[in-house]
């Protein structure tokens, strides 16, 4: 009972950290962007070349060619081929946690040096001694205090500095890679396949709409606006002829689970016709996909390499896939197999 308790505050510190916000910093070489990397890889014929000749990589290619091809049955106009994609799992890594956490606690530590009194105060003695176990005592009061000092009174522009900063430096505790790296490779084959098919690709991610599109339109090549995410109340100020917006510690919006299609009709105003996801917080957008009347794609990416990433479903702390498992294969969605159907996971 003692390990399930623990089990489930974990949960709520990390989806919390993640909705609200949010850093161990450790300097490494400067990288070229995986998205340019994978416009090279494209060009050779092959749109998916990172990918084994399977059933799955078949079917997305039979489906983008039905859907595009002028006077076809299933012809869908440019207008509507709207492809939303999850973020944590499903075009980056998320274990042993989501990679917003990380960034939470590093802004923690970055801020330390100022604040000698947290070497004995909690949550940040927590936090400074790598003490995951006793951070998850400190429940939702101890989350926002994080919270509060590391994001309450920024503006926009700061966060997006930091969160720039940090993503060009900071590296994954295992992997020993830089966390912009640890995406998957063709998962961004898919997304420049998709957009060079005329589809307007979409992220809509639980993750933090601001953490988000300080990177992820380096990196994925999908327009800072077409970025949805979960979202934090702010206020403006003219200040004196300079406006700003600033962070407030309060959730706005969470965009996950049934979050997701209420987000897709408030910020993009179309159904997808193509959605992708790894975990059951994707349900509910890859429902409403299916509901669309154009032929439509639903895609899940199982975690089953535990050699070259992380194999979990049903009973993982992270990215969980237990319904969305047995409705996807219920209603003959279409699985990546990681180990199986990928020749390569990171570029």
């Amino acid at each position: 009972m003692e390990k399930i308790i623990k089990i489930r505050a974990l949960k709520i510190i990390l989806f919390a950290l993640c909705i609200l916000l949010a850093s161990c910093k450790k300097e490494a070489p400067k990288e070229e962007s995986p998205a340019k990397e994978t416009e090279q890889t494209v060009s050779n014929g092959d749109p998916l070349p990172s990918w084994n000749d399977v059933q799955v990589k078949k079917d997305i290619i039979a489906y983008v060619k039905e859907v595009t091809t002028t006077g076809g049955p299933n012809f869908i106009p440019a207008a509507d081929r709207i492809a939303t994609f999850d973020n944590d799992g499903t075009l980056w890594s998320e274990q042993p946690f989501y990679f917003q956490l990380f960034f939470a606690l590093d802004q923690v530590k970055a801020l330390a040096p100022k604040h000698p009194e947290w070497k004995t105060k909690q949550p940040f003695k927590a936090v400074l001694e790598n003490n995951m176990e006793e951070l998850m005592k400190q429940g939702k009061p101890g989350l926002l205090q994080i919270v509060a000092v590391s994001h309450a009174g920024m503006t926009t522009d700061a966060f997006e500095a930091d969160v720039k900063k940090w993503i060009s430096e900071a590296q994954h505790p295992s992997k020993k890679k830089l966390y912009k790296n640890l995406i998957y490779q063709p998962m961004l084959e898919l997304v420049k396949y998709l957009q060079a098919n005329q589809f307007k690709v979409f992220i809509v991610s639980g993750g933090g709409i601001d953490f988000m599109r300080a990177w992820a339109e380096d990196v994925y090549g999908i327009p800072k606006e077409n970025i949805v995410g979960s979202t934090l109340k702010a206020k403006y100020d003219y200040n004196n002829g300079a406006p700003s917006i600033t962070k407030l510690p309060a959730l706005d919006f969470n965009d996950d689970k049934d979050g997701k299609p209420v987000a897709i009709e408030k910020y993009i105003g179309k159904k997808p016709v193509f959605a992708a996801g790894n975990s059951d917080g994707d349900l509910q957008m890859l429902e409403w996909a299916a509901s669309n009347k154009y032929k439509n794609f639903e895609l899940y990416v199982h975690h089953t390499d535990s050699v070259r990433e992380w194999a979990y479903d049903r009973k993982s702390h992270i990215g969980t896939l237990d319904k969305g498992l047995d409705e996807g294969k219920a209603k003959n969605w279409s699985f990546v197999d990681m180990k199986n159907d990928w020749k390569v996971i990171f570029p």
